[in-house]
């Protein structure tokens, strides 16, 4: 008897599900395109809006670390050269340069610190408000006590309780009897205090005037002594004022209107060219 074949149908249905596989390569490829289809369309939009990269990018906030504090040698510069330093969120250069002039009434907020060099400012020009004294000195001006209406106190102490606008420093008449290691390292305390403590305060370093012809001291010496002033100014982002060039006369030295021959201090002249170059070098 023959043997009877058993048939097994395959169904349609079975036989045409599409198998489904993954291909690693394949998520690959559609990343790729991905992102070449969205950088094309950037560029795109970058090249034709003239503003797209400032509307884009004009919310960045880019922090600034202030200059390393250093014992009156800036880092930026120890040569005491021209730099940018930041003061009540504006960037200014040292020295500061010529601005318009400014009316005699700007001298009204202005404080002085000072020794014997401008001990008479108040006395031929508008700034009145001094703080000051012929013992005074860049190498004491954190230990010497003044007598003033708020008792005696240092230059610091004083300028605690008084919260001064504006102060401007002259300091270093001492300069040839002190040390200028010490005159400068007591100048960078004293303004680093100030600094501190009257934050919203605008703050000049001013430059000592040129020394006169034949003098004690030589002007090598008082060119070393304002570039390390300026380099304090610099450190402590504070201003510097380029009070030497204001006296200074073509050889060099201090302009012979501005001394006297008889007592060697500045003359009226003098003070009043200070005070003039000081309303025209404001922030």
């Amino acid at each position: 008897m023959a043997k009877k074949k058993s048939i097994t149908r395959i169904s349609d249905k079975k036989r045409g599900r599409p198998k489904v596989r993954f291909s690693f390569w394949g998520l690959i490829s559609i990343f790729l395109l991905s992102f070449a289809a969205c950088f094309i369309l950037y560029m795109v939009a970058a090249n034709f809006n003239e503003n797209f990269f400032s509307d884009e990018f004009e919310n960045v906030v880019v922090e600034e670390k202030p200059p390393a504090e250093s014992d009156g040698e800036s880092s930026g510069g120890s040569d005491g050269s021209a730099q940018t330093v930041q003061q009540n969120g504006s960037s200014v250069t040292n020295p500061i340069a010529q601005s318009q002039p400014r009316d005699s009434s700007y001298l009204d907020s202005c404080c002085l610190v000072t020794d014997n060099t401008l001990i008479d400012m108040g006395k031929y020009t508008g700034l009145t408000d001094i703080i000051g004294s012929g013992e005074l000195g860049a190498a004491n001006c954190n230990t010497y006590t003044l007598e003033s209406s708020y008792g005696t106190k240092t230059v610091y102490e004083i300028l605690q309780i008084k919260k001064p606008e504006v102060v401007y420093i002259m300091l270093g008449d001492d300069i040839g009897t002190s040390s200028v290691d010490d005159m400068i390292s007591s100048y960078t305390e004293l303004v680093k205090n100030v600094r501190g403590y009257l934050t919203d305060a605008d703050i000049y370093i001013m430059q000592l005037p040129p020394a006169s012809e034949g003098g004690a001291i030589d002007n090598g010496v008082i060119n070393e002594f304002n570039t390390k002033l300026l380099s304090i100014a610099n450190t402590n982002n504070v201003y510097c004022i380029d009070t030497n060039t204001a006296l200074k006369g073509v050889d060099g030295n201090i302009s012979k209107e501005f001394i006297s021959t008889d007592t060697g201090a500045l003359t009226e002249k003098a003070y009043k060219t200070i005070a003039e170059y000081v309303l025209c070098h404001i922030v």
